[in-house]
C-alpha cells in the first residue's frame, strides 16, 4: 500500500458527492475537475452505475468526489440499487454538490431530489449545469426559476458548463471552505481509487452506449474476465510487452445480441477498437482485447445476477 505522506499545516480534506437526476453531467464535472477521465460519460441517461470516487488534490485540499448514480423512479432491480447508492451516499459526505440542468426549467424530478437533501445537516452548493446552452435573453427568468426552487434555502448558487469549464475554478476555490481540517486521504498524485479491472470495464460499456440503439445501453452490463501481460520471447523487457484483456458483454436478450455483434460483427468490431484506445490511455501501452457477448435474460432483476455483476445492494 502507497504510504501517505504529511499534508501542510491548515489542510483541508473530506468527501463530496455529486447528486443530480440522470444526465445532468455529474461524470463531465468529475471529469473536468479532476484533469482526467475517470468517469466514463455519454448522451444516455443512468449512464454512471457505481458510485466512484474521484480525487482532486489542490495546494489548500483534497477534494475526493462520489460521482453518484442519477436519482430517478426505478424500474428494475438495478434502478432500484443505483438510487439507493445515489441516497446512501448523501449521509455519508461532507458536503453536496447539487447538478441542476439548466438549459431545462426545473421539474418535479428535481424538486424531490431538493426535498430529500433538505433532510440533511449537510452544506449544498448548487450548480446549474449546462448554462452555457442558456439563451442569453432567457438568464433572468431561468435563474428565477431556481431559485424559486431552492426558495427559503441558503444554498449558494454557481453558473457552469462542465463540458467548457466554466464556471468550475470559482467552485472548486469556494468548495474548500465547506470541508474540515484535515490530512492527505489518498496520496496525492492519485485520481480514482476504483479497482483497474472496473475502470477498463466502464471503458467498454460507454462505447456500448455511443454506439449502439436507444434500447440496448440500460441492459447492458460488462465484466473483465481476465488480463495477463504477454511478452514475446524476442523482447527482453516485461514493460514492452502487450496487455491481453478478455471482456464479456452481457444483453438480456438474443435481438440485443446481434445488434451488439451487428453484420459481419462490424459493430463488436468497432465497440472493441474504439474501447483499445481508450484503454491504452489508461495503461498506457498496447492492448490485445477480446469481447465476447452472452445474453443474461432479464439480469437487472435477479439479485443474483446483480452481484455476479458488481451490483451489490448497499447495506
Amino acid at each position: 500500500m502507497t504510504e501517505i505522506k504529511s499534508s501542510p499545516k491548515d489542510y483541508r480534506s473530506g468527501f463530496i458527492a455529486l447528486v443530480g437526476r440522470p444526465n445532468v453531467g455529474k461524470s463531465t464535472l468529475v471529469n473536468k475537475l479532476v484533469g482526467e477521465k475517470v468517469a466514463i460519460t455519454s448522451p444516455i441517461a443512468q449512464t454512471t452505475r457505481n458510485r466512484l470516487k474521484a480525487i482532486l488534490t489542490t495546494p489548500k485540499a483534497q477534494f475526493v468526489m462520489v460521482d453518484t448514480p442519477g436519482i430517478h423512479k426505478p424500474h428494475h432491480l438495478l434502478g432500484e440499487r443505483l438510487v439507493k447508492s445515489a441516497r446512501s451516499a448523501i449521509g455519508q459526505v461532507d458536503a453536496v454538490l447539487l447538478l441542476l440542468e439548466a438549459c431545462f426549467l426545473p421539474g418535479k424530478g428535481d424538486q424531490y431530489i431538493v426535498n430529500i437533501l433538505k433532510q440533511y445537516n449537510l452544506p449544498v452548493l448548487v450548480v446549474l449545469n449546462k448554462w452555457d446552452l442558456v439563451s442569453k435573453d432567457d438568464y433572468f427568468n431561468r435563474e428565477e426559476a431556481y431559485k424559486s426552487l431552492l426558495k427559503e434555502l441558503d444554498w449558494p448558487i454557481y453558473k457552469c458548463s462542465a463540458f467548457k469549464g466554466i464556471g468550475t475554478k470559482q467552485l472548486i476555490e469556494d468548495l474548500v471552505n465547506f470541508l474540515p481540517k484535515g490530512p492527505y486521504l489518498y496520496p496525492p498524485d492519485m485520481v480514482s481509487d476504483q479497482p483497474e479491472k472496473l475502470l477498463l470495464a466502464e471503458l467498454i460499456r460507454e462505447q456500448v452506449l455511443y454506439n449502439t440503439r436507444e434500447e440496448i445501453p440500460h441492459s447492458v452490463a460488462v465484466t473483465i474476465d481476465r488480463m495477463e501481460e504477454i511478452v514475446s520471447r524476442s523482447i527482453k523487457k516485461k514493460s514492452e510487452g502487450c496487455m491481453a484483456i478478455l471482456a464479456t458483454i452481457y444483453v438480456e436478450r438474443k435481438s440485443q445480441k446481434g445488434i451488439l455483434i451487428g453484420k459481419g460483427g462490424e459493430m463488436l468490431k468497432s465497440i472493441g477498437k474504439a474501447s483499445r484506445l481508450q484503454m491504452q490511455n489508461l495503461i498506457a501501452g498496447p492492448i490485445y482485447l477480446e469481447i465476447f457477448v452472452k445474453v443474461a435474460p432479464n439480469w437487472r432483476s435477479k439479485p443474483s445476477s446483480l452481484s455476479f455483476l458488481g451490483y451489490e445492494e448497499d447495506k
